[in-house]
């Protein structure tokens, strides 16, 4: 990928392109991101970029050997390492990155803006959560013991690295510290503050920024999956939802909350609470009579207008509180469906 292809964070651009330009390359780098705004294209960007045999113009070639392998995802110097866990596309019982390796190449490829929900249900494993451990701690360690390739940076492309266990961090540590010449780490996270700390404290920290709503929409038309229609199920349970608690139907907010539990796999669950937590927001800018950055669809203006004519500043800001909670408890594997029987009936009585 070239760093001309990249939608929006023009800024982030430019200072990748200056430290591969001044020779000011950090070993090892954390892109955080809110999910989805472009965290993994950089990085693939960068490398690229660093790697390119005829630069010009402050981009890679696109044409060049090492560049036609990173267009393909095949450079024998460049790994990537992702959340994993037993499925049904692999028969392998410790399955590593390299397990699912074929799967990630074919979603990166059609879209590197792509979520977790996306991976999860590209290779196979939406009922589960995903995990780094210590397996692909081993597999990492013995793939740079190898002499590189290619006479460029060997680099190391970790998406998710909250989900790294102490173990697997531990077995990597001296490795991100101390790594062979010319050896890159690379993290990108949506959740900086769960990245443990020893890894944290050893990179150089770059935020990649949100999009606007037209590079949002640009991004949103490389989906290969149904992104409008799982929008669409998402918005009917939120407006079912806040119509309940607006009405004072305790039975049909409850109602709300099975559908919550139901949702097929955790991380669709956590999507919907990201998404709960912008509806949130939305209605929140409302009421602080900024409805110029609340990017609500034209359609749905008269739906949070309403809503936020009713709730008090207090329930938005105690409600997103209370989503946060509930996300990192279903990390934790806690019943769903008491989370968010609680979530509503908070809800409920904060309004």
């Amino acid at each position: 990928m070239k760093f001309s292809e990249i939608i929006g964070n023009r800024e982030v651009v430019q200072a990748l392109r200056s430290m591969a330009d001044s020779d000011r390359v950090a070993h090892a780098m954390l892109l955080y991101e809110n999910e989805g705004c472009g965290a993994l294209a950089l990085a693939l960007a960068y490398v690229q970029y660093l790697n390119c045999a005829n630069p010009s113009g402050g981009d890679s070639c696109g044409e060049c050997p090492s560049c036609r392998q990173m267009s393909k995802l095949i450079h024998p110097d460049v790994h990537f390492v992702f959340p994993v866990n037993k499925g049904s596309k692999t028969s392998d019982d410790k399955p590593t990155s390299e397990s699912y390796l074929k799967f990630w190449r074919e979603l990166a490829l059609a879209n590197p803006y792509f979520t977790e929900a996306d991976l999860q249900k590209a290779i196979g494993i939406e009922s589960k959560n995903g995990l780094i451990a210590v397996a692909e701690a081993k597999s990492i360690i013995g793939k740079l013991s190898l002499a590189s390739v290619t006479d460029g940076y060997k680099a190391v492309i970790f998406y998710l690295p909250e989900k790294m266990n102490q173990e697997t961090a531990n077995r990597l540590l001296k490795l991100v510290e101390e790594p062979p010449e010319k050896t890159l780490f690379l993290f990108i996270t949506h959740a900086p503050e769960k990245v443990l700390q020893t890894i944290f404290s050893r990179c150089q920290s770059v935020r990649v920024m949100p999009l606007t709503r037209e590079e949002a929409d640009k991004v949103r038309g490389m989906n290969p999956f149904d992104e409008d229609e799982q929008y669409m199920m998402f918005m009917d349970l939120f407006s079912d939802l806040m119509n309940g608690i607006m009405s004072r139907d305790l039975m049909s907010v409850l109602e709300c909350a099975e559908t919550m539990a139901a949702l097929e796999s955790r991380e669709k669950q956590k999507a919907f609470c990201s998404f709960m937590s912008e509806c949130i927001r939305k209605i929140f800018l409302i009421r602080q009579k900024m409805p110029q950055i609340a990017d609500v669809r034209e359609q749905e203006m008269m739906f949070y207008e309403n809503m936020a004519s009713k709730c008090k500043d207090t329930f938005c800001t105690r409600t997103v509180t209370n989503i946060e909670k509930v996300v990192a408890l279903i990390d934790r594997n806690v019943s769903s469906k008491m989370l968010f029987c609680d979530l509503v009936n908070r809800m409920f009585l904060s309004i």
